[in-house]
């Protein structure tokens, strides 16, 4: 079976090649779930970090919550800084695969060496941390810019669902694997205590490098190289795609407003997504089992949340998609801050978790989807840098903004309702998009 190509592209897509990009989602996903948001972020905040206890920091008591999310951000300023030059040096030398795989491997390599740190080793940890966070969010970059490539303005939502919803299985079935590892070994005839927690961040660096193999083999890197003088060099040509790129950014009118709003509302998601174990540890006093189970129910929601929402972007609209699960999102953060209003808090927490599931990958999806529609071919790489950019500033400032709350209060609690605020004032800036002439405005490639 083969798809039609996108509009400036002469290649004809095959089935296996769409399924190859998608299997990266479901590589890399583990990190997603084990690292960020289920394992690793609350073992390095209540064990590694000290918990409520927290470390010496510069002289300030810190809590573990708030260097964990200190870390998230300095990782992700890192990548912001570096990610949009890459990308337009990637698009000049036609080189969006070699970059994909370097930044993969990156990921998985430093994600291994977190089987390194235990209980105090916070500076090692937070290293090994930020690298391994470095690679799978520079990985993104180069995945995402791909989906133009692959798919048509008609099939990109779909398109772009699927990446999501193979990503919730991944993650999903390497978490499930994670829990009966650490509660269950005697299913696979093993002694309880055989397995400890960092052997779990081991088995998410197998499983990277493993299923993103698909990936390298099956996907293909359509751009061609330009032809350069041999005195100018494909480093100094991404310096100076990406000075006029700037220059000419605000002739793609909906497509900046477009990340500016991102980039808001995305605060809210990267936020809850980061904070969710962390609230359930330290709020309700959830175990690492329990958490466990509540993440794998919310990923299996997500999977269908992923393909349901992208048929929703293919149907009504990509913006207003996003805009009806960006009001889903604000119920969720303000019932959160008002838990145990109607049950008991911990019932009404797992409810959360089923409109979480539902939301999540469609949310994310449907914003890859808009950015899709809004990039011209021939500068991918580089706008979705931006895209990326956009994300990795979300990963910065919401996390940033908790972990200050956190430290200024001492309770995980208190700053939930500042992620409301993205929510609400991105979706007010999304409905300024008009969909219709970032399509338009697509049609003038910044060469």
């Amino acid at each position: 079976m083969m798809f039609p190509p996108s509009s400036q592209s002469p290649h004809i897509v095959k089935k296996r090649e769409i399924l190859g990009w998608a299997m990266y989602d479901f590589a890399n996903s583990a990190f997603a779930t084990t690292i960020l948001a289920v394992i690793f972020n609350h073992y390095f905040a209540t064990v590694v970090a000290g918990g409520e206890r927290g470390v010496e920091f510069f002289g300030f008591r810190l809590h573990g919550a708030s260097l964990f999310t200190f870390s998230i951000s300095l990782s992700m300023l890192i990548s912001a800084i570096l990610a949009p030059f890459l990308g337009a040096v990637a698009d000049a030398s036609a080189s969006k695969k070699r970059f994909l795989l370097i930044f993969c491997y990156m990921g998985v390599l430093f994600t291994g060496l977190l089987y390194f740190v235990g209980e105090g080793n916070y500076w090692r940890g937070a290293i090994f941390f930020i690298l391994a966070n470095i690679g799978f969010a520079g990985g993104n970059v180069y995945y995402n810019a791909f989906l133009p490539e692959i798919s048509t303005d008609k099939n990109i939502g779909r398109i772009s669902g699927l990446g999501w919803a193979l990503g919730y299985i991944g993650g999903g079935a390497l978490l499930a694997l994670n829990l009966i590892m650490l509660k269950y070994p005697n299913l696979l005839g093993l002694g309880e205590g055989f397995f400890s927690v960092q052997d779990c961040f081991l088995s998410v660096s197998l499983w990277w490098f493993v299923f993103s193999l698909p990936t390298f083999f099956l996907l293909r890197e359509r751009a061609q190289k330009i032809p350069l003088p041999a005195e100018t060099g494909y480093l100094k040509e991404g310096y100076q795609r990406l000075r006029r790129t700037f220059g000419r950014i605000r002739t793609f009118r909906e497509l900046t407003k477009f990340l500016v709003a991102y980039l808001i509302y995305n605060e809210g998601i990267e936020t809850v997504i980061v904070m969710a174990s962390i609230f359930g540890a330290d709020v309700l006093k959830m175990e690492t089992g329990e958490i466990i189970l509540f993440f794998l129910m919310v990923q299996g929601i997500a999977f269908f949340g992923s393909l349901l929402f992208g048929f929703l972007a293919d149907a009504l609209g990509n913006k207003r998609t996003i805009i009806i699960s960006l009001a889903i999102w604000s119920l969720i953060v303000i019932w959160a801050f008002r838990l145990g209003i109607i049950w008991h808090p911990k019932t009404e927490y797992w409810i959360l978790g089923i409109l979480t599931g539902i939301v999540l990958g469609g949310s994310q999806a449907a914003s890859r989807s808009l950015q899709g529609v809004f990039t011209p071919d021939a500068n991918s790489a580089e706008f979705f840098a931006f895209y990326g950019v956009s994300g990795k500033f979300a990963s910065i400032f919401g996390p940033l903004i908790y972990g200050i709350l956190i430290a200024l209060t001492g309770s995980v609690q208190s700053g939930i309702l500042s992620v409301l605020v993205f929510f609400v004032v991105g979706g007010i800036l999304l409905w300024t998009v008009n969909e219709k002439k970032g399509m338009e405005e697509k049609q003038s490639p910044v060469l």
